[in-house]
């Protein structure tokens, strides 16, 4: 049985903390259900449970071990889907699961695709380039994606969007087909979707204000992390 877990957790980004002192426990098909205001932190959590930034502070764990020690592991039991459907707007729909499939090395790529396309109920689209999709025919190729490969934990950011109320019906069942697997749901939502039984994680909770943090933790960590930033800028500042 899986175990993915979260200790004390605090995320700053920029001049901004996000969130600080929050922790979470997971086992396999639990389901975590991110709740709070606009910036409250949801994304910057389902990131930091990707692996793609790292905690100011606080630990994340996969059945104990650190995931910072072996971050390629990691993404490989993990499928996060972020605001972003990132559809190659030159590829066929199918084309554009086949390059996430070869990405991720999945076997009997057709056979997987072909699952995915009927799940999603888009496979009359699998011809048709990225462009002259629709934004719920978008989402529901990004959708796709979490099907093809094996994996452990699926970390949702807002996957309702631009979904009508059929498609989130058929979310709801993939994501309880997943959890009968044994898998890990993450995900936030402005839209009731019908999981059962989830976890509410309400991130308003764990709001810290900037000054009482430097009063614990001082101007010297703020600055360490203004030197670290400098030194490896992300994309996004990059850009």
């Amino acid at each position: 049985m899986a175990d993915f877990s979260g200790s004390d957790l605090t995320c700053l980004r920029g001049e901004r903390l996000v969130f600080g002192g929050l922790s979470f426990a997971a086992k396999s098909g639990d389901a975590i259900m991110l709740r709070g205001r606009n910036g409250a932190g949801k994304s910057s959590l389902l990131r930091l449970m990707a692996g793609l930034l790292a905690p100011r502070s606080g630990t994340l764990a996969w059945d104990g071990e650190n995931i910072a020690h072996d971050r390629t592991a990691h993404h490989a039991r993990t499928h996060y889907l972020g605001h972003q459907d990132a559809i190659k707007p030159v590829l066929s729909v199918r084309d554009n699961l086949r390059l996430w499939g070869q990405l991720r090395g999945v076997k009997n790529l057709d056979q997987a695709i072909d699952d995915a396309l009927h799940a999603l109920d888009i496979h009359h689209l699998s011809r048709i380039t990225g462009r002259y999709l629709s934004s719920g025919q978008k989402r529901r190729t990004a959708l796709a994606r979490i099907l093809i490969g094996q994996s452990d934990l699926w970390l949702l950011d807002e996957p309702t969007v631009g979904l009508d109320r059929e498609s989130c019906a058929e979310l709801a069942k993939l994501i309880a087909d997943f959890r009968k697997r044994g898998g890990i749901v993450v995900y936030s939502t402005h839209v009731d979707l019908d999981i059962d039984a989830p976890s509410i994680l309400d991130l308003d909770e764990f709001a810290i204000p900037m000054i009482e943090w430097l009063a614990e933790h001082g101007d010297d960590d703020l600055d360490d992390d203004h030197d670290l930033i400098r030194q490896n800028p992300s994309p996004e500042a990059a850009q």
